[in-house]
């Protein structure tokens, strides 16, 4: 029932910035804990950030801490993700992902979501 749609990606010089958004049609975005995850070609899929349903409660994996920021405007059901400092090993392409209840595991794995992204590609230049 819920889908969500990845925009803002797209070719970038190092250093520089890009705002990813994510759209989701669903009509309960404001229960959901919502995730950024991204994928480089030939490695996994691995946790970028993630923010609880009221916006309070972040975190990010360590690569990206005082670079990117996400956060979420329950009012027109969308989660962003403001992408700083870019570097090159940033270029990937990027999901976002939605879960009611995260688990004890705390929502870092892509098992604990439910509803996925397409997906937008983020390209980090020299």
């Amino acid at each position: 029932q819920v889908q969500l749609v990845e925009s803002g990606g797209g070719l970038v010089q190092a250093g520089g910035s890009l705002r990813l958004s994510c759209a989701v049609s669903g009509r309960t975005f404001s229960s959901y804990h919502m995730g950024w995850f991204r994928q480089a070609p030939g490695k996994e899929r691995e946790f970028v950030a993630r923010i609880s349903s009221s916006g309070d409660s972040t975190d990010y994996t360590n690569s990206v801490k005082g670079r990117f920021t996400i956060s979420r405007d329950n009012a027109k059901n969308t989660v962003y993700l403001q992408m700083n400092s870019l570097r090159l090993e940033d270029t990937a392409v990027y999901y976002c992902a939605a879960v009611l209840f995260c688990s004890a595991y705390g929502c870092y794995r892509e098992s604990e979501y439910d509803y996925w992204g397409q997906g937008t590609q983020v390209t980090v230049s020299s």
